[in-house]
């Protein structure tokens, strides 16, 4: 059944998580709070692999009970993470709020696609991804502006304005509607190992997904964490930090235009260029300390992995033969964040020792990526082709 007010309510619901007030001193925000660069990275690795651990479940409840019911209790437990944040002071006020995030984000992934997916047309899937992302990518530039205009130290106040939004997009969760037949949600545990089996068989793509996880998860962690490292070591204050995170979050609105690209250039040729150019820009932030290097080289990292997101997903729908999608994406999403939990490991260490080491690893996963991807589509030719 397809819905065009599914499409705009999440339209709405992405750009109001995407009002993250403290986005622009995300790392700060935790280290005035006591937490080091370590703990943070050990407190998104614990996080991960709670994910990993909620992935399956959670994919078998929402083909169960529908995506609808599974997007309104995550959108709560979301409001209820923020309100924590907001009031913590230590160590282990953060890592609760994690345990939080990572019940929502194993409920909202493959849900929230899925129900995208199946509101709108199959042709016009990546496009509708890319618009997602893209007004994700529009609340944070709001937040960030209003963070750099009026709130610039003040980080509980951007803690507490984070709340209200979130609070808002919860609210907002109860108008979605049911795309999911009744009579296909009712999943067991027979489905699920049918559905686990004919996945895991996929053996080439669920290599290509981890290649997609190091993209993903190297732009994660080098321009929502490290960065801010990079910036302090290039000499950049903490108000030019802030309109800086302005230019980076409007980069990852690039999302919306990754299906003229794709059409353009080709599945093949798109993808490598754009594991190519992360990688390009690891090395530069490597070898650099330069303010206005470093800064070109984020940009260059958050766009190449913002044009890729839609496709990647659209890719990871595609592959999906069965009614059960949300199990499915579960699966995917368990590998991705198992990459994840290996990735900030390797990061959170080589950054305790040279910030440049982490971005030099950067580097080696963004190329050790791009030759899974390439192993897959060596086999699979044009069926990447859209």
């Amino acid at each position: 059944m397809k819905t065009r007010r599914n499409i705009y309510i999440m339209f709405a619901i992405s750009f109001l998580h995407g009002m993250v007030f403290y986005g622009p001193i995300a790392t700060l925000y935790r280290q005035a709070a006591g937490v080091s660069v370590l703990q943070i990275t050990l407190i998104e690795s614990l996080s991960l692999a709670l994910c990993i651990g909620l992935e399956m479940p959670w994919g078998m409840v929402a083909d169960r009970i529908g995506y609808r019911k599974t997007l309104i209790v995550c959108s709560g437990i979301y409001f209820l993470s923020k309100i924590v944040f907001w009031r913590a002071d230590s160590f282990f006020d953060f890592l609760l709020e994690r345990i939080l995030l990572s019940v929502v984000l194993a409920g909202f992934s493959g849900c929230d696609v899925s129900l995208l997916y199946l509101s709108c047309k199959e042709e016009e899937s990546q496009k509708v991804f890319g618009i997602y992302q893209f007004f994700n990518m529009a609340g944070l530039l709001g937040a960030s502006l209003l963070y750099s205009v009026s709130i610039g130290e003040n980080y509980r106040l951007a803690g507490f304005l984070t709340m209200v939004s979130y609070g808002a997009a919860a609210a907002l969760a109860f108008g979605i509607r049911e795309v999911k037949p009744a009579e296909l949600g009712r999943g067991n545990n027979q489905n699920f190992i049918r559905v686990f089996l004919a996945t895991v068989a996929d053996r080439r793509f669920l290599l290509a997904v981890i290649g997609m996880g190091l993209l993903a998860e190297t732009n994660q962690t080098i321009t929502v964490f490290l960065n801010q490292i990079q910036y302090v070591k290039a000499g950049i204050d903490v108000k030019t930090m802030g309109l800086i995170y302005i230019l980076v979050t409007l980069c990852g609105m690039a999302g919306m235009w990754s299906h003229w690209f794709t059409k353009k250039m080709g599945g093949i040729s798109f993808s490598l260029t754009m594991f190519l150019g992360g990688g390009i820009s690891c090395v530069v932030l490597a070898v650099t300390s330069q303010a206005v290097v470093s800064v070109a080289a984020i940009v260059m990292l958050r766009l190449c992995a913002s044009l890729f997101a839609p496709f990647s997903t659209q890719l990871q729908n595609r592959r999906i033969k069965t009614e059960d999608r949300a199990t499915a994406l579960s699966i995917y999403a368990v590998l991705l964040e198992g990459t994840g939990v290996v990735t900030n490991v390797i990061f959170g260490q080589a950054a305790q020792k040279n910030i440049s080491w982490a971005m030099g690893c950067g580097a080696i996963l963004c190329l050790a990526g791009a030759m899974m991807f390439y192993l897959f589509y060596r086999r699979e030719g044009r069926r990447l082709e859209i």
